[in-house]
């Protein structure tokens, strides 16, 4: 049996495993892509669910260096959507049938910001009859705040630790107490205690990010048993501190590689989670997001922001489908998922089924 057959076989991963195949190329990469795929039928099967995402708001408190719509970053037009223009979103995410929505955001702590988010997902349960259920992704909040959105109708969470090396996060972060790696760590924490489908998730192809860290990625992902993941490439973007260190980037050819190897890997190691095939695959690669599904994601966002807002929720630069209405893009995805050789799960809400089978 081959070095790579062994790996695949194991029921557990150890680090050097995990290193051997991130650095699988020809022959054995192909093999980790169809073990991966073997275990997406097995356990999650062939379906795909959508996930309405609506960028609520481009404001944000936080000054992360990766990222393009951070407080210090002074290009942009600031926005946040009317509640008209939210409930508009989620009433075409319902009579699509979507039945999941996501909301993200800058991340805001103000007791405005909070209660509108209150408001909108009472709204949202009330109008959809219960049937439509919320991802929220609006960053680090207390747990008074997590318990009141969970109790108006959230359902999972998504905070991205970004990465789970405390060194490189530091790197990555001012270092001042709005961006400490601990609060975030106990955010996640906290998320779990309330009860959410907890979601998390980093970049690959960072400047100064090694195999090593991805691989400790992974790992943390596992020993935090979490129920889903949204990660993808680093796509660098010129308004932030990070754009200096782009000539010593991997190419973004590599980026796309590694992170097709981290959603294959992961959805081995943890195979019942969902995994989200993430907008910024296709940023490099014009069929990205369906090369993710065929090695492991079952989860797709199409973008329902009205448009004339998307060219200022830029996190990275060349973000696609920015002109695309609401249809197009569930057209698009539509094609690209059968392509990938999956269904829809239309009309169905896709949880976790690590979530729901984990012991009480």
């Amino acid at each position: 049996m081959s070095r790579i057959e062994e790996i695949l076989e194991k029921a557990i991963f150890t680090k050097d495993d995990l290193l051997y195949l991130l650095n699988s190329a020809d022959k054995e990469r192909l093999s980790l892509f169809e073990k991966a795929k073997e275990v997406k039928a097995a356990f999650v099967g062939k379906k795909v669910y959508f996930r309405g995402l609506i960028e609520y708001s481009n404001y944000c408190k936080k000054n992360c260096y990766y990222c393009g719509i951070r407080a210090g970053n002074s290009r942009y037009i600031r926005y946040r959507m009317t509640d008209v223009e939210v409930l508009e979103a989620v009433d075409y995410a319902y009579k699509n049938d979507y039945a999941s929505i996501v909301i993200q955001s800058g991340e805001q702590t103000n007791k405005a910001f909070i209660a509108r988010i209150e408001s909108l997902l009472k709204r949202i349960h009330g109008q959809t009859n219960g049937k439509i259920h919320v991802t929220l992704s609006l960053g680090e909040q207390s747990e008074a705040t997590y318990r009141r959105w969970f109790e108006a109708g959230a359902h999972r969470y998504l905070l991205r630790i970004e990465v789970s090396n405390p060194s490189l996060y530091l790197k990555l972060h001012p270092n001042n107490l709005s961006h400490d790696y601990n609060h975030r760590l106990e955010a996640l924490r906290t998320l779990r205690k309330t009860g959410y489908q907890v979601g998390t998730g980093v970049m690959i192809g960072l400047p100064f990010q090694t195999l090593s860290d991805l691989a400790d990625d992974l790992l943390f992902f596992r020993e935090f048993d979490i129920d889903m993941a949204g990660m993808g490439p680093y796509i660098e973007h010129a308004d932030t501190p990070l754009y200096q260190y782009r000539n010593e980037l991997l190419p973004l050819k590599s980026r796309f590689d590694l992170s097709l190897k981290m959603v294959a890997i992961l959805r081995i190691m943890m195979k019942n989670i969902n995994i989200a095939a993430t907008t910024a695959m296709q940023t490099i690669d014009p069929h990205g997001r369906e090369k993710a599904l065929m090695v492991g994601a079952n989860v797709i966002m199409p973008n329902l922001t009205p448009v004339k807002y998307r060219q200022d929720y830029l996190l990275y630069e060349n973000k696609p489908c920015l002109d695309e209405e609401a249809e197009e893009c569930k057209s698009c995805l539509e094609a690209r998922i059968h392509m990938a050789g999956d269904t829809i799960g239309y009309g169905e809400w896709g949880d976790s089924r690590h979530y729901l089978e984990r012991p009480p």
